[in-house]
């Protein structure tokens, strides 16, 4: 039985705190997606404000949208026209005003905002102003079982482990990954999807914010954890691809990684500074 799903991962730069111009950028990027028959569409981390927290410091409390936002509204309105779901990352204000988060929404495709995922582990300068989350949901659609972890997230294996413990069947990791750091990105996605026998695509913002160069890069690996897509690296892109979600079971059939787990002789991976 195949499980056909197309996945779009949009490498794009972003006007430094500009959030209509990148917005604008990302509705063209959803038309192109539709074109190109893309079932869901993943932007990179902060598209709609940019990242560097050296640059942006305390604008981001400024930029910070609910989902009830211009943003993520007229983002859910292209859902819905296309009938395409769309992972929206932007600093996110939920309930307590003054408290943001480097977030991820999901929007299923009727335009339904179906949660958010909050970025769990906070790297350097980013701990100044975000408040980590504490959720990894994994989102049951219409296209199949989805989570997300949003870059540094990808170097915890425990992340992508309960995600696949809570069902995931695919990952998607928007990023803003720094090129100094690339022998990481091409490593984290191979061994994410290996270890918990599901599909990892990660997209990354491409440009330079200051003294960051961000290279894109975008990669799927397979439940095998092969690399089986990648675009270019420093150029703006949608990379699309076709997977079959059906392989997650076979895989799964074969190498049991998580039927075969002892739980029971992990423990020392609970105690406080392990």
């Amino acid at each position: 039985m195949s499980r056909p799903l197309r996945l779009g991962l949009v490498q794009m730069d972003a006007v430094l705190g500009d959030v209509k111009s990148n917005l604008e950028r990302a509705l063209e990027y959803v038309r192109e997606a539709r074109e190109r028959e893309v079932d869901l569409l993943c932007f990179p981390e902060l598209f709609s404000t940019g990242y560097n927290p050296a640059l942006l410091g305390e604008r981001y409390y400024s930029l910070a949208e609910p989902v009830s936002g211009p943003t993520i509204q007229r983002l859910a309105r292209a859902a819905r026209e296309n009938g395409m779901h769309i992972i929206a990352p932007i600093v996110l204000e939920k309930s307590m005003p003054g408290v943001i988060y480097n977030a991820a929404v999901m929007l299923a495709g009727d335009g339904k905002v179906l949660g958010s995922f909050s970025k769990a582990h906070l790297i350097m300068s980013e701990r100044l102003y975000f408040r980590a989350g504490d959720e990894f949901p994994v989102f049951d659609t219409d296209l199949g079982k989805i989570g997300i972890m949003i870059c540094y997230d990808a170097g915890f294996p425990e992340v992508a482990r309960v995600l696949a413990l809570g069902g995931a069947e695919v990952v998607l990791a928007p990023c803003a990954f720094r090129k100094p750091d690339k022998q990481m990105w091409d490593i984290y996605f191979k061994a994410r999807a290996l270890e918990n026998t599901f599909f990892v695509a990660a997209t990354n913002r491409v440009g330079h914010e200051g003294d960051l160069h961000l290279f894109g890069t975008a990669v799927v690996s397979n439940p095998a954890g092969c690399l089986i897509a990648e675009s270019p690296e420093d150029e703006e892109n949608l990379l699309v691809v076709a997977i079959d979600l059906d392989e997650v079971r076979t895989r799964r059939a074969r190498i049991p990684f998580l039927r075969d787990r002892r739980p029971g002789l992990y423990g020392a991976l609970l105690e406080s500074g392990k």
